[in-house]
């Protein structure tokens, strides 16, 4: 009996579209509103930002591959709009290749899993509330069919 296999070959922005709707959906089932592709007021664009119950900010940034990562340093400039900060992955990324300091998340088009908890560094008060009638604004901006990726 012959088996055949088949090898499939998966683009970037599809690893990276499937990470990023896995880890939106993971974010959503701990109790996150997520939304994708946020430009922060530094002019960086976030992946994944996420709003928790009790008003924490989380970022979460996609790492397609291990190119992706070692040419991709912007990561440290989320820092100072979130309480916590992540990347995710897709299962066969090379995860020791990571930082072990932000939190860790793998996942696929279907979901994820929390490997490494993000470390909680809380904002600054004003800064919370302004970012979060920004997230609010930006949501309810979406919601409403405008095509607004900025946090204002």
């Amino acid at each position: 009996m012959e088996v055949s296999v088949t090898v499939v070959s998966v683009s970037r922005p599809e690893t990276t579209a499937a990470v990023t709707r896995g880890a939106a959906r993971l974010l959503a089932a701990l109790g996150y509103a997520p939304l994708t592709e946020v430009t922060l007021p530094n002019g960086r664009r976030a992946d994944l930002m996420a709003l928790g119950r009790k008003g924490e900010i989380l970022i979460v940034e996609v790492k397609s591959s291990v190119e992706d990562f070692r040419t991709d340093a912007k990561w440290g400039e989320y820092r100072p709009y979130c309480d916590a900060f992540a990347f995710a992955v897709a299962p066969e990324f090379p995860r020791e290749i990571l930082p072990e300091e932000p939190g860790l998340i793998v996942a696929d088009g279907f979901g994820g899993a929390v490997l490494r908890e993000a470390p909680v560094v809380p904002l600054a008060g004003a800064r919370r509330k302004a970012l979060t009638i920004a997230f609010g604004r930006l949501a309810a901006m979406r919601a409403g069919g405008a095509e607004a990726t900025t946090l204002e």
